[in-house]
Order: structure tokens, then sequence, then C-alpha cells
């Protein structure tokens, strides 16, 4: 296995010739945080659904696994035809899918209702995921993993804030007044369509800058050698993906059926966990940046197995605790595979981001339509005892490729 990772000092910033674009990132990571708040606030409110509409666990998997596996399929093709050309305005319309999702979802009288709202909320999240993190990595000025956290961050604060809102303004309304977060759309469409002009003034010199990378980048691997990197990386990505989507999906669940927690109590708990995914997401892309990517894969993944082998049997308190360590040490993963993988494929950005994004969809949608079905059949805390173990996966890092050495 090959461990060694050297430094990487700012290598890329050198060769991107361009500065920090803030006010752009802070846009997208904004929009970002509005798109995942609407998006998060599907899972937030399963209770009030379960009861309302009278639907198992798998019933529940059924409609998460439809919005991730609308987000995760068309991700990569999105991402890939946008690599070719360019629609700088197509954030806004994704944006607007999501609208239309959300409207449905308030209105919705039935599971089939339900299920064209989170496939239109996945749609929509097809197409604001591969594209925004383009314009992140427009807007980086060569500082790749800081660009994808503060872009990561902003979505990850809006899923932990989603729960939150659902818990003090959906709970004690109702379903209906999943409405009032349309405003929140309309605002994300407004500045991803001041942000699309900035997209359009600068996607030739983006492309210049792409193909100068490709030409330049001298990895020494064979394409065998990347897809097997690929393929890790993958393997990376499902086994942090799964392991979120058992607390994401059924955290409240959980709560409520161990410790005996009200709804109300239990989503608390679900934001004080996402919002430790959000603080945790930062931390990756920058200290991989500085330090190499390959160290902070290793210690984001394999870093959480002692957390989640404890959680299944830890009394309330040491529940959220552990849940806060799991949080900040599985997200500062995400920016680094993301970035990593970029390296390794340059000149195809979209694609990449499209890949990975939908995987993480995917791999999150199947996860929680077969712990419905496990759930179902045994119980939450025996999916949360399958389900720690996931972790281990990271081992798998090791065979990484050593880039930052290559690059040098």
């Amino acid at each position: 296995m090959q461990t060694n990772v050297t430094d990487a000092p700012a290598e890329s910033r050198k060769q991107a010739g361009t500065k920090v674009v803030v006010t752009i990132l802070a846009a997208i990571s904004f929009c970002h945080l509005l798109n995942d708040m609407v998006q998060s606030l599907l899972p937030a409110i399963y209770p009030i659904l379960k009861k309302s509409f009278r639907l198992s666990f798998a019933e529940l998997g059924l409609i998460t696994l439809t919005f991730q596996m609308t987000a995760s399929l068309l991700q990569p093709l999105v991402g890939h035809y946008a690599d070719r050309r360019p629609k700088p305005y197509s954030l806004s319309i994704g944006m607007s899918l999501t609208l239309v999702g959300l409207v449905l979802l308030s209105l919705a009288s039935n599971l089939g209702m339900l299920l064209a709202a989170a496939a239109l909320v996945g749609m929509g999240s097809s197409v604001f995921h591969p594209e925004s993190s383009r314009v992140a990595h427009m807007a980086s000025g060569g500082q790749h993993g800081l660009a994808q956290s503060v872009f990561q961050v902003g979505g990850n604060t809006g899923s932990a804030i989603g729960p939150l809102l659902a818990a003090f303004i959906v709970l004690p309304r109702g379903q209906h007044s999943i409405a009032w977060f349309s405003l929140a759309a309309l605002l994300a469409i407004v500045l991803l369509t001041k942000v699309g002009g900035w997209y359009k003034k600068n996607a030739a010199a983006a492309r210049l800058r792409s193909r100068k990378a490709q030409s330049e980048q001298h990895l020494g691997l064979s394409p065998r050698g990347i897809a097997v990197s690929i393929a890790i990386l993958a393997a990376l990505v499902f086994s942090k993906y799964i392991y979120l989507a058992s607390l994401s999906s059924y955290y409240t669940f959980y709560l409520m059926s161990k410790f005996h927690l009200p709804v109300r109590n239990a989503q608390i708990h679900l934001f004080v966990f996402l919002a430790a995914v959000a603080a945790g997401t930062i931390i990756g892309g920058p200290v991989g940046d500085r330090i190499g990517r390959k160290y902070v894969i290793w210690c984001s993944i394999v870093g959480a197995l002692p957390f989640t082998l404890l959680l299944p049997y830890a009394n309330l308190f040491w529940t959220g605790a552990l849940s806060v360590a799991i949080g900040l040490i599985l997200a500062s993963a995400f920016s680094a595979i993301l970035v990593y993988a970029q390296e390794l494929v340059p000149g195809r950005v979209g694609m990449i981001s499209g890949l990975f994004f939908g995987f993480a969809f995917g791999m999150a949608g199947v996860g929680a339509a077969l712990m419905g079905l496990l759930a179902d059949r045994t119980s939450i805390n025996f999916v949360y005892q399958i389900c720690s173990y996931l972790p281990a996966i990271g081992l798998l890092t090791g065979f990484l490729p050593n880039i930052e050495r290559a690059k040098t």
C-alpha cells in the first residue's frame, strides 16, 4: 500500500493565475444553503408524513430513494454535457424545478404525489450540484479544496437548518406550511441568475485554464490506475453516505424509539448532528490544500470508526456527543475526495462533480431504502449496529496513489 503523502504547497494556486472571487463563492455557497435547506425538509417531515399518510419505513425509504436516484442518475449526464457546452443560466432553471417540487410537496394528498414532488426536487438537485461545483472551481483562484469546502459548508448548513425549521414551523402548522419555503427558492433563483451572468463572462477563460491544466498534468498513472483510483474513491463515498443516510433519515426515529424523545426534541438532536457536519465540512478542503488530500481522507473516514462502533450502545448524552464527533470527522472527507478526483481527471470538472455528487445521492437513496426495509423487519437499533462498521471501508485509502508527489 502507498501510504507516504508529501506536502502539496500551493502548486495549483500558481498554475491558476487568478484570485479567489469571494463574492461568487459566497453567493454560490449561500444558494447551496438555500437549496439544501429546502431539500432537507423532506426527511425532516417524515414523522409528519408517516402519521398523516400511514406510511411504513419502507415507503419512507422509497420517497428518499426517488429523490436521491432522480438526482444521482442525472448529475453525471448534466456535468458531462456542461463540460462540452456550458449553460450559465441552468442553475436558476434547476432551482425552478426545486420550487415546483416544494409547492407540490405542500399540497400532496397521497404517496404518488409525494413521490412526484421528491422527483422534481431531485431533478433540481441534479442540475444545481455539478454546475455550482463548477462555478466554485472557476472562482477558486487555484485553491480548489478551500473553494469546495466553502461551497459544501453552505449545503451542509442548509441541511442542518432544514430540520430545525421543520420542528418549529412545519410541525406545529402542518404540511401546507412547506409552501412558505418557496420564498427561499425564489431568492436562490434571483441570486443564481446573477451568478449565471458572471459564469457567462468567465466561461471562455475557464475553458482555457482547463485545457492548460490537462496539458500540464502529469501524474504518471495509466488509464487503468486512474480507473482503480476512481473506484476506490467511490467506495469511500459509499461508506460515508450510507452511514450519513442512516443518521439523516432515521436518527429522529432512533431517538424516539430508544430514548422515548418527543418529535421536536429528536429533530433538535438531528439539527445538532447536521450542524456538526456543516462545521466539519469547512475543515477538509483547506487542510487538504496544505498537507495533501490523502491524509484528510485517511483521518476522516477511518477516524470515525471508533465513534460509530460505540454509538449503538451509548446512552442519550453520549449518543448526542458521539453523533457530533461522527459528523465533524466524516464531513471533512467529501471536499478532499472530490478535488482529488478532479485532479485525477483534469478538465472534466462537471463530469467528475456530477459523478461524485450523483453517486453520493444515489448511495444515500439506496441506503435509506434498504435500511427502511431492514428496520421494518428488525429494529432501528439493529440498523445502527450494522452501519457502525461502514467506516472500515476507509482502509482502502491506502491503495490511492500519492498524486501530490506526482504533480511536483
